[in-house]
């Protein structure tokens, strides 16, 4: 357990550290308005995310299973994502009724984005964990099928 949550947060690292990057390009330089910024962001970010979520932190090999483990998935992202957007979108009003300068509304919505994803970030380990990427016995035993050696 120690090791899936040591590699999940390894995993959320680069998830947020993709994200607000993007973000930072998309609002800061290109001047792009906060709800695209937010979901070009928060998609880029979710393709690695996933893969390492579930390739590394919870050791799953094989093609991915649609409605156990890639519609769920999208769904927190998407859950994620409205959030977010969300907030970003408050603190894009807010910084514009309270005349923040540009670099100071791009701070606050990075930290407002960061926050929001924070806030989700416990209930996806215990998601990821309890059902998405969950071991099963005929998983297992179909993956040591395939790494047995071939009968001559």
């Amino acid at each position: 357990m120690g090791q899936k949550l040591f590699r999940y947060s390894m995993a959320s690292v680069v998830a947020v550290i993709v994200s607000n990057v993007f973000l930072l390009i998309f609002v800061g330089v290109l001047d792009m308005g906060e709800v695209l910024a937010s979901t070009l962001a928060t998609t880029i970010a979710a393709v690695p995310s996933y893969e390492m979520n579930r390739k590394w932190a919870w050791g799953k090999t094989g093609k991915s299973h649609v409605m156990k483990e890639v519609v769920p998935f999208w769904g927190l992202a998407l859950l994620g994502w409205g959030f977010s957007t969300l907030a970003v979108w408050w603190m894009g009003r807010y910084a514009k009724h309270h005349d923040f300068s540009h670099g100071a509304k791009t701070v606050a919505v990075l930290i407002v984005y960061f926050a929001a994803f924070g806030l989700l970030w416990v209930a996806k380990f215990m998601i990821f964990n309890s059902l998405m990427f969950v071991h099963h016995h005929h998983d297992r035993d179909h993956e040591h099928r395939d790494d047995a050696p071939a009968a001559a």
